[in-house]
């Protein structure tokens, strides 16, 4: 969600930063921005696997996580064979600083992170600025709506795009040296 560019080509890489949130408030973030692009004033409601398979994520994980949506008011559940979800307002009305607030732990402390609280009540550490500059852009961020889901998919034609993947590694190979037969130890 949030990126810093890298390189000046054409094909500069964006580095997320990981460290801004956690994988309840990634994986929220995935689910309601799938229900802002099928909003339709509460018409379509789509179940935890057909939201995790849209995603990529692991159903029980989205279920856990639409819990945790419903009981803060951010989306409605319906039982029954025509049940799912969906957002419980228009996505304009919902930010991603109330989906960060409900999972991330905030501190509202000045403290310079460097240790010794000393950068927030005297003279500035040489990071102070660049901190600050950070901290104003993720407070930006996090007053984004999630109607720019909805416009990009139902106005703009817009459908989730292929990321390349890191290639994992295979499985573990074990390498031993060949048994050359008994020891010649004294």
């Amino acid at each position: 969600m949030f990126q810093r560019r890298v390189g000046d080509s054409h094909r500069a890489r964006f580095v997320t930063l990981t460290s801004v949130y956690g994988k309840h408030t990634e994986c929220a973030i995935a689910v309601l921005s799938r229900l802002a692009e099928v909003y339709d004033d509460s018409q379509t409601k789509l179940d935890a696997r057909e939201i995790a398979k849209a995603r990529k994520l692991q159903a029980p994980f989205v279920a856990k996580v639409l819990t945790s949506l419903a009981h803060a008011g951010l989306v409605k559940g319906f039982r029954g064979p025509m049940g799912g979800f969906v957002l419980a307002r228009h996505p304009r009305l919902i930010t991603l600083r109330q989906v960060y607030d409900l999972f991330e732990r905030t501190d509202p402390s000045l403290d310079c992170p460097f240790g010794g609280g000393s950068c927030g009540a005297g003279d500035p550490c040489p990071l102070h600025d660049v901190l600050v500059q950070v901290q104003r852009d993720i407070d930006r961020c996090l007053e984004t709506n999630f109607d720019c889901f909805r416009i990009a998919y139902q106005e703009l034609g817009h459908r989730a795009a292929e990321i390349p993947r890191i290639p994992q590694a295979g499985p573990r190979t074990a390498f031993r040296a060949r048994n050359r037969g008994p020891s010649k130890r004294p």
